[in-house]
């Protein structure tokens, strides 16, 4: 590649089946100067690598030639200034996409009947021109589709459906079945139509995400708010989000505490209690407070973005059974011709049979034969899959993930932060000669300030156990041992169970206690007062609370589990064991991705779940790498797949989902080619004609789309069912 090289993304217009954005691919990749061509009919993008600048021009003169619009997919995705570190708003740009009925497509459906309405009418009063007012009627909708059969032929597609129809519409004027000609053309024109309301609404689905994020906001600056452009918002700036708004931009809660509803972006249905220091997501909803915000990402760059910009991405790549479907397809085409051409030929040479019969039967075939159902079977489901899984939290780069997660016979956790919350909480308060919440009060006055892991642990059940938290003098920290500080008069000492044991006595009883919590996976901490043993504190990394029900329902589907974890063993094998999965630990990142090898060795298809950073290697390894408990950087940016909202029930969703999608494409098939074939026999026997012929290959194009459409409907599980039972839409 070029250092001068440009990548290029456009939207095509009337892009709405696969068989378009084949033409449109080899029609592109023909040109000089282009190194990569990607085309998605469920984003309807075209995506292109340009040797330099100058063959824009030259690809949009392509693609028009080929009937379809052209735009560039950034112009109205990318503001030109931002707001909020000392910049003024320009103006705001977008575009509104036309209404279905406004597009030339339908103008052109609706001139083609209007004119076949005409024909009819005029054929009644004056019988002697009823053949030329069809002819007339018919060449209206002809006419663009023969331009397109033939631009396409030239541009490297001779086998086009334009070219089937065309074929087949003139065949019929010759054998002089003209109104049936007429109403063939009418009809593919009405299929066409519909592929395309259908195709929009596919792409609405996903589309609709950026919706969620506010047109505008609430801009501080010297104390004083202003409203503007949400697009224009820079990073650095402060926003101001009252209770019930969507928040406008990715950013960080600099005061205020409130819940927020995540579920336009994760999915998950709970709000979230979130305060100062937290992040908070772009299209989320502030429930209850007014939040001030520190903008952390641009418009371009937030998470509801990625999202969209990483589905359409992945809708793009090719699933196995797309690219098997593509390659039957490329073969598939020629033989209709050759099928059409033998059932016309064959029975009157050798057999005396008519001409005119079986030439029209030969026409059927045609029509019968036109691949549209079968090659969207496939994509549209994929990419119904790929949408209804990032708008619940679900993000699959791609069809081969999406199909490949329904192999998946192993899947490997990461502890910390995946199958545990990622830090640690106080489980266990011993009050030795005084009460419980005196114990949090003083290990409290301690530690505040601190930002230690055990120390923030402390914090937090004293805030939840609302324990009065006196000041502390002379407050320090002992290396190695713990924190001191004179509380209310008293010498207090919070440390580890070893210092303890300078400075006091421990009796059997307490040492038995700190042993069993030890055992546990849970690190102690004691207080002495006056250099009296006082307390223990007990904390641990706790699991997930989803983590039991996730982990239960991966094993109801046959699927084995094992934690792959750095921690060391006994806190490993605690948590495994509360959780009753398979553990493996004191492991450095290599040793993690040298028990994936091991696994797929024998035999097994290793998902790896992990936060995507020190889980690296292993997440490389596995068949399908899964990031989750990392930080929605890390979720979006790593990996194949990516959990948004952390639980580890989705892991089973994802599994799920694939199932739907690959039960669906299944469904597809059949309703493609079985039609197909009825109507195939049903016209050789002389059952059928041309028009029933044309709703064997539009019919069956429309119906294998809404049944794609059904999976946008999909929900996943929260709660423990029969595996997959009521996944399927």
């Amino acid at each position: 590649m070029s250092p001068s090289a440009v990548r290029a993304r456009y939207r095509i217009g009337g892009m709405d089946c696969v068989s378009c954005a084949t033409k449109i691919e080899t029609a592109v990749r023909r040109l000089p100067g282009i190194d990569e061509v990607g085309v998605s009919v469920a984003s309807g993008t075209l995506t292109v690598m340009l040797a330099d600048a100058h063959g824009a021009a030259a690809v949009e003169r392509q693609v028009k030639s080929l009937g379809y619009s052209i735009e560039p997919a950034d112009a109205q995705d990318t503001p030109s200034h931002a707001i909020g570190a000392g910049q003024a708003p320009h103006g705001e740009s977008g575009r509104t996409d036309e209404a279905w009925w406004k597009q030339p497509k339908a103008l052109l459906t609706i001139g083609c009947g209007v004119a076949l309405v005409l024909a009819y009418v005029a054929g009644q009063l004056l019988q002697r021109i009823e053949t030329w007012a069809f002819l007339a009627a018919m060449m209206i909708g002809l006419v663009p589709i023969a331009r397109r059969a033939w631009s396409a032929a030239f541009a490297g597609t001779p086998f086009s459906i334009e070219m089937l129809m065309t074929i087949a519409a003139v065949g019929a004027i010759i054998i002089g079945a003209v109104e049936e000609a007429a109403a063939v053309v009418f009809l593919f024109l009405v299929g066409e139509l519909l592929e395309g309301v259908a195709a929009s609404r596919a792409r609405a689905s996903i589309r609709d995400l950026a919706t969620l994020v506010p047109k505008t906001a609430l801009l501080e600056e010297d104390g004083k708010t202003r409203e503007v452009p949400a697009e224009l918002l820079a990073v650095g700036g402060v926003i101001v989000v009252r209770p019930g708004d969507r928040i406008p931009a990715d950013g960080e809660i600099l005061d205020g505490s409130s819940s927020i509803d995540e579920a336009p972006v994760t999915g998950e249905s709970t709000p979230k209690r979130k305060g100062v220091g937290d992040i908070v997501f772009a299209g989320t909803i502030n429930a209850d407070a007014v939040l001030r915000i520190r903008v952390t990402a641009a418009a371009a760059d937030n998470t509801i973005a990625r999202i969209v910009r990483l589905v359409e991405e992945a809708q793009e790549s090719k699933a196995p059974t797309e690219r098997f479907i593509d390659r039957f397809s490329t073969y598939y085409t020629p033989a209709v011709l050759v099928a059409g051409a033998l059932v016309a030929v064959l029975p009157p040479l050798m057999a005396g049979a008519s001409w005119p019969d079986w030439i029209y039967k030969g026409l059927a075939v045609l029509l019968i034969g036109c691949p549209c159902a079968l090659v969207i079977s496939t994509p549209a489901a994929i990419a119904a899959g790929l949408s209804a899984g990032a708008r619940r939290g679900l993000l699959l780069k791609g069809g081969a993930v999406l199909e490949g997660l329904r192999k998946i016979t192993t899947v490997a956790f990461d502890k910390t932060g995946t199958l545990t919350q990622g830090k640690p909480v106080v489980t266990d308060v011993v009050a030795i000669g005084v009460a419980e919440r005196e114990v949090l009060s003083l290990a409290a006055a301690l530690e505040t300030g601190s930002n230690h892991p055990l120390a923030v642990a402390i914090l937090a059940r004293a805030k939840d156990d609302r324990v009065p938290i006196p000041p502390a003098d002379d407050a320090k920290a002992l290396a190695g041992k713990g924190v001191s500080g004179r509380v209310g008069g008293k010498t207090v000492l919070l440390c580890s169970p070893s210092a303890a044991a300078e400075r006091t006595a421990l009796s059997p009883e307490q040492s038995a206690r700190i042993v069993a919590f030890n055992e546990q996976g849970k690190t102690v901490s004691v207080l002495l007062v006056d250099d009296q043993l006082t307390g223990l504190i007990a904390m641990r990394d706790e699991p997930r609370a989803d983590a039991i029900v996730g982990l239960s329902a991966l094993k109801a589907a046959g699927i084995r589990t094992v934690m792959l974890t750095g921690d060391n063993r006994r806190t490993a094998e605690a948590i495994g064991a509360s959780l009753g999965i398979e553990v493996r630990a004191e492991l450095l990142p290599q040793d993690k991705q040298s028990i994936v090898r091991e696994l797929q060795s024998n035999g097994a298809i290793v998902a790896k779940v992990g936060d995507g950073i020190n889980d690296a290697p292993a997440l490389a390894a596995a068949d399908i790498g899964i990031a989750m408990g990392g930080g929605t950087d890390v979720a979006l940016e790593t990996a194949d797949a990516a959990v948004l909202h952390g639980r580890v029930l989705d892991i089973v969703n994802m599994v799920g989902l694939s199932q739907t999608v690959m039960t669906n494409i299944a469904q597809n098939i059949t309703i493609a080619l079985g039609l197909k074939a009825v109507f195939l026999v049903t016209t050789v026997l002389g059952v059928t004609g041309l028009w029933p012929a044309i709703l064997a290959d539009t019919g069956a194009t429309v119906l294998v789309t809404a049944n794609a459409m059904r999976i946008l409907a999909w929900r996943g599980r929260s709660e423990p069912q029969p595996f997959f039972a009521s996944d399927r839409p």
